[in-house]
């Protein structure tokens, strides 16, 4: 589907005043986020913003309180940016921000409190247990079933996540994902075709399928590998498409997640779909998803990342 350009988005440059971009940061996607920031620096400078490229550190409240910025451009991926920690700032010093707000950033990040929302609402996501220490590996394999997923619970980009074949792969599996976060979950491993949907000012752009000959879709298949293969059009007739999308994006503004952003999905040979998780800062180089989903919709990098920075908001209005 194409989107029809909103007035908003016929502002001037100088009505967006002075724009900070915040990448960077100190979570473990620091690097990706350091590409993406680039890339919307450039397009923005392309544009005539007036731009302002931080590389967030301890000292950004520091920062934000004496740069008088007017807007703010977060391309903060994982913790302290997508975990409505950088919202909250923003809110207090009453900056408008790109994006989803406090809440939204955090239930998103959490893949635990995503699931709970998603049940809550009848949406479909495959159940899940926590391990720790005390779980007995055998009967978490028998409960779940074989193969099985292992994801830190708040973190990104595929980092820490295992596929688990066998019940004695269990503990180290978990052992793995704990050094990224001490909350780990695990989920019957989807059998079926991965796809994402980019959300953009309340309407889901065109599907994308994943297609990778590892694993899985994990971190090397998304920023390193040369052979990871993505269809747009993604391949699936009018009717299913449009299904799908109406629920990416239910289970988008379920969670209180608004702007834009990405939800991942499977799909099993039977048709069923099953929700994976949200993200409400996804990747922005120009070889991203949501820039590519963007491109089929006939929206280019640049126009993409005007509209993301003019539906720019506070949360609340306390009438400051």
């Amino acid at each position: 589907m194409t989107l029809v350009s909103k007035p908003a988005y016929d502002m001037k440059p100088a009505d967006l005043g002075k724009v900070a971009v915040l990448r960077g940061g100190l979570s473990a996607e620091r690097d990706v986020s350091l590409k993406s920031g680039a890339a919307v620096s450039a397009a923005l400078l392309r544009r005539g913003v007036d731009v302002h490229d931080i590389d967030v550190g301890k000292d950004i409240v520091q920062v934000l309180q004496t740069g008088e910025f007017d807007r703010v451009f977060i391309v903060l991926h994982g913790r302290g940016g997508e975990d409505g920690i950088i919202q909250a700032v923003l809110e207090a010093l009453r900056i408008p921000y790109t994006g989803s707000g406090v809440l939204g950033s955090a239930l998103s990040m959490d893949k635990i409190r995503t699931k709970q929302v998603w049940h809550g609402a009848g949406l479909s996501t495959p159940s899940f247990i926590l391990l720790n220490e005390q779980t007995h590996w055998g009967e978490a394999a028998t409960e779940l079933g074989l193969p099985i997923a292992v994801k830190p619970a708040r973190e990104g980009s595929s980092l820490g996540t295992a596929r688990v074949e066998r019940a004695e792969e269990l503990e180290q599996a978990w052992r793995n994902a704990a050094q990224f976060d001490e909350v780990v979950m695990a989920e019957p491993w989807v059998m079926g075709k991965e796809y994402t949907v980019a959300i953009l000012a309340d309407e889901a752009l065109p599907m994308i399928r994943l297609d990778t000959p590892r694993e899985f879709y994990d971190y090397t298949a998304k920023y390193e590998a040369n052979d990871t293969l993505y269809h747009c059009p993604c391949g699936l007739d009018e009717k299913t498409e449009q299904r799908l999308q109406e629920i990416a994006l239910r289970a988008f503004q379920v969670l209180g997640a608004r702007g834009w952003g990405r939800v991942d999905l499977m799909m099993e040979e039977n048709g069923h779909p099953w929700l994976l998780e949200n993200n409400t800062v996804p990747g922005m180089t120009d070889h991203s998803l949501v820039p590519m989903a963007a491109k089929q919709a006939g929206i280019d990098f640049d126009e993409l990342v005007w509209r993301i920075l003019c539906d720019a908001q506070l949360e609340t209005d306390d009438g400051r």
